[in-house]
């Protein structure tokens, strides 16, 4: 089985394992290529795997294979020791405990068996396309938010009145959320909020992969999927 990695800074794991993100855009090398000048519609290979075709200026094609098939289950990453195991008896969960406790993976992710996560996504669809293409409703799906922010505006010392406010609707992370719910919440770093839910995916898409990514707008392969454990 293979495994899958989702941001933690910005709460991208949380927000799959509360299903509040069914949707990640993940770019490939080879679609990227200076010298590719199109690629084809999917094709299916004899083995049943899906996969597309591009061309290069030089008029070499290459068939090229996403990460993820659909209707693959796939483990999500998590550092051993941030897990919220799932009820196990003491002999099921035993030799595993004895095998992570002391392993990197304890506290890094990148190094964790898949077959010790307990939780897993199946893919459903897959779409190739730009970064900027896409759609307001894939935005949600990426686990972008709108949240109603309540701004209080200035008002005269001696003014005992209500305090003036307006509302805005902005669009931002589920792990931002409560801070623009809650006018005395402590903002957390990196928080960020936009008028739409697309300039908010190029704000967190240029903060998980590299400044100028959204501009770069290179080709990705866009997974979507269901929570299943």
């Amino acid at each position: 089985m293979k495994k899958i990695m989702f941001n933690d800074k910005y709460g991208l794991t949380e927000a799959v394992l509360s299903g509040r993100k069914t949707m990640t855009r993940r770019e490939d090398k080879k679609l990227n290529h200076p010298l590719v000048t199109s690629i084809s519609e999917w094709g299916i290979d004899d083995k049943g795997k899906a996969y597309v075709t591009i061309t290069y200026s030089t008029g070499l094609t290459e068939d090229v294979y996403p990460a993820y098939q659909i209707g693959e289950t796939v483990a999500i990453a998590q550092a051993y020791g941030t897990i919220r195991w799932p009820s196990l008896s003491y002999t099921e969960f035993k030799p595993i405990y004895d095998e992570i406790i002391h392993s990197k993976g304890w506290k890094n992710k990148m190094f964790v068996k898949a077959k010790y996560m307990p939780y897993r996504i199946r893919i459903t669809d897959i779409k190739v396309e730009k970064l900027q293409g896409i759609s307001i409703e894939d935005c949600e799906k990426e686990g972008i938010i709108r949240v109603n922010w309540r701004q209080y505006l200035k008002q005269d010392v001696d003014d005992f009145s209500p305090q003036p406010y307006k509302d805005n609707h902005v669009w931002t992370l589920p792990i931002f959320e409560e801070s623009f719910l809650d006018s005395w919440a402590e903002q957390k770093q990196g928080e960020f909020a936009a008028v739409s839910p697309d300039i908010a995916f190029a704000v967190l898409i240029d903060n998980i992969s590299g400044k100028g990514t959204w501009m770069r707008n290179p080709w990705v392969f866009a997974y979507e999927f269901e929570l299943t454990r």
